[in-house]
């Protein structure tokens, strides 16, 4: 099974239904039921002391998720996270861009489930690990 979207048509998806966040990420590579997704950390990430605040360690996995199981569905604006568990494993490296990868375990009709490791960009060691199910909306065919 090949992906449905591009890295440039999920780029354009992203800039044309979410211009408030799209700046933040970008895609660094896509395969079939796989994304690597880049957080590019700024001032307004951190929490105080310096490191990357949760909030924006699930942004980053449940992004990633999303255009991931988007790249397999095509452009479905609607599907949404159903479950999420999120483990902070370790502080990630200052000033540091965090790089999520993605993988989708199962993709069926109505849900996905999928794991990321979040970790510093340079880093081997994970920063924290999320394993997310999503929803995905029934096509026009089926309503």
């Amino acid at each position: 099974m090949s992906p449905k979207m591009t890295k440039a048509e999920l780029t354009a998806f992203m800039t044309r239904e979410f211009p408030q966040v799209a700046d933040d990420f970008m895609i660094d590579d896509l395969r079939a039921m796989h994304l690597t997704l880049r957080l590019r950390v700024a001032e307004r990430h951190l929490r105080p002391g310096g490191t990357v605040s949760g909030p924006a360690i699930f942004a980053l996995a449940d992004v990633g998720m999303y255009l991931a199981v988007l790249s397999m569905i095509g452009p479905q604006a609607l599907a949404v996270t159903t479950n999420c568990s999120l483990d902070f494993m370790r502080k990630p490296v200052a000033g540091a861009d965090l790089i999520a990868d993605v993988r989708l375990l199962k993709l069926g009709r109505v849900l996905a489930v999928g794991d990321v490791l979040v970790r510093s960009d340079g880093a081997e060691a994970p920063a924290a690990r999320a394993n997310l199910t999503y929803s995905i909306p029934p096509s026009e065919v089926e309503r």
